[in-house]
């Protein structure tokens, strides 16, 4: 509670019910002296952060928070315990930290049971009720975002290997980097190169999760054949378990070849 009321975070209080003190350590004496109440039970405390998007976040007033809180605690059926909230809004991510007592003014202690997963349901069911973003809208809304920057950056790639002369590492890096694609090579602590990722639009994505024929070994099959490539003017090998699937994929190109011939 100290936590959630400190001034360095912003905090305001947003929320309380059945509670008179103003301070953590006067409103923790009284859920202390409700949890007296039940002696069976030892981890009283439930607290919640609750999370709003960012945008959600930065719309939403305290009163408005206060409603959020309060509808959460209605879908957590956590009515009629003490409870208090705080928003912290120090960081771009406005949230709010909840403390509910587990025990009632009758000494019962709340079921707490896959409380992880109710309480997610909760905050999908209070999300809907207010009308602003749930979990599953913003990762769905992630996913076609990730599925569209991995489109482009592979539409860039494909682009690049048809230009001519494209047929070393640091000249494919350098055309990319003209897309505004950063080509991040992978180097391990000894020194040695074990793949690549690809960084644009604020995302950084491994080569074969943008698509498979950009995976290292497929993309040094294309543009390098050795054992090491040259990235700003410096020799750098590569690790042994990728030169010897580069290696195998060019001897089946070289005996699909002699079949074809």
């Amino acid at each position: 509670m100290r936590y959630g009321n400190n001034n360095e975070k912003e905090a305001e209080q947003v929320y309380s019910d059945l509670i008179l003190g103003e301070t953590a350590e006067e409103i923790a004496e009284e859920f202390k002296a409700v949890q007296e109440l039940n002696q069976n039970c030892e981890r009283n405390t439930l607290s919640f952060i609750l999370s709003p998007t960012v945008r959600d976040g930065e719309n939403l007033s305290n009163r408005e928070l206060g409603e959020l809180t309060k509808t959460f605690i209605q879908q957590m059926k956590l009515q009629e315990r003490q409870a208090v909230a705080y928003v912290h809004r120090d960081k771009e991510h406005t949230h709010v930290h909840l403390y509910v007592n587990r025990i009632d003014l009758n000494g019962r202690a709340y079921k707490d049971s896959f409380i992880g997963k109710q309480s997610q349901l909760a905050a999908e069911r209070t999300a809907r009720e207010l009308g602003i973003q749930t979990v599953k809208e913003v990762q769905y809304e992630k996913s076609l975002e990730l599925s569209r920057i991995r489109s482009e950056i592979q539409k860039a790639h494909e682009r690049t290997m048809g230009q001519e002369n494209t047929k070393d590492l640091q000249t494919y890096i350098n055309r990319m980097q003209e897309k505004q694609i950063s080509v991040i090579p992978v180097i391990n602590k000894s020194k040695e190169l074990q793949g690549f990722r690809f960084e644009y639009k604020g995302q950084s994505i491994k080569g074969s999760a943008v698509h498979r024929s950009m995976s290292a070994s497929n993309l040094l099959k294309s543009i390098n054949r050795g054992r090491s490539v040259v990235l700003s003017g410096t020799s750098v090998p590569i690790v042994p378990s990728l030169a010897k699937a580069v290696a195998k994929k060019v001897l089946k190109i070289v005996i699909d070849k002699g079949i074809g011939i």
